[in-house]
């Protein structure tokens, strides 16, 4: 077939250069609130003793897991301490919390409003598909355009890549709760807010629980990637062995990103737990 190809390339292009000389100074506000997060939340956990912040984790794994999953916190972060992989490892923290907590910040009210509209779900469906269906390295490209190279446009690609659960999550919760509990809150003449906020999403919260873990799952997956840009942290670690072929090294800091990964894993799902119990 000798159909002209369609210029797709071109027209992408064109866009990302209107958007970069006519919003600027947004992604510049961006940037500085973004830079801003992950920097103080670096260095608060940098710059409290190793000892004092690992105390604080198997003591809140203790409470949430009881004494296997405190131990295997302990054990973990002890082996990222002695790896000389603690400095790295809280940047990596201070990365996927910030990205995190504003995937949550906006996930959140996002499926909120698709739960409560047909035609917003029908819009936002195939547009979270495409979200985590696009390869995480195309998002790397915009980001470092608008954003230059560090760690914000990593947290921007992180954020993208890992909203979708969170906003899937909150639309399914919501979605579940039953018709006769929600007929029930409008008879007694609850406004929208009071049916939300008293019933809805309590019942939902477990269901938005696991949305928010599996996002922190998927941001910290975007830690290697981002550091292809910039980004500090222990996937500078892995980009680097790569790069060196030295297969220690990255064994090390994949190790740290593992122990990372399965503590936070956790940690949220004993909280999904807790809240289905008292739902």
């Amino acid at each position: 077939m000798n159909l002209p190809k369609i210029p797709l390339a071109d027209w992408i292009e064109s866009i990302e250069k209107w958007l970069e000389n006519n919003l600027g100074p947004l992604f510049d506000f961006i940037s500085l609130i973004i830079g801003g997060t992950v920097n103080g939340l670096d260095d608060m956990l940098r710059g409290v003793p190793p000892l004092v912040i690992i105390a604080l984790f198997v003591v809140l794994a203790w409470f949430l897991g009881k004494w296997k999953m405190a131990l295997f916190t302990l054990i973990g972060l002890l082996i990222i301490e002695n790896l000389g992989l603690w400095g790295p490892t809280m940047q990596t923290l201070a990365l996927v919390l910030t990205a995190a907590i504003i995937s949550v910040v906006i996930g959140v009210p996002i499926g909120i409003l698709c739960a409560n509209s047909n035609v917003m779900q029908r819009i936002f469906t195939p547009l979270l598909d495409f979200m985590q269906t696009m390869p995480a390295f195309v998002y790397l490209l915009p980001a470092v355009t608008f954003f230059r190279l560090g760690v914000v446009p990593g947290v921007i690609s992180s954020i993208i890549f890992a909203i979708p659960p969170t906003i899937r999550l909150t639309n399914l919760g919501i979605r579940q709760v039953p018709g006769e509990l929600v007929e029930a809150a409008d008879a007694f003449g609850s406004t929208p807010l009071q049916k939300l906020f008293k019933l809805q999403l309590p019942i939902a919260v477990p269901t938005i629980m696991a949305g928010i873990n599996q996002t922190i799952m998927l941001s910290l997956s975007m830690v290697v990637i981002a550091s292809m840009i910039g980004a500090q942290g222990v996937g500078e670690y892995v980009y680097r062995a790569v790069t060196q072929g030295r297969t220690g090294v990255g064994f090390e800091a994949g190790l740290a990103i593992v122990i990372l990964a399965i503590i936070l894993d956790r940690l949220t799902q004993k909280v999904v737990q807790r809240t289905e119990k008292k739902s």
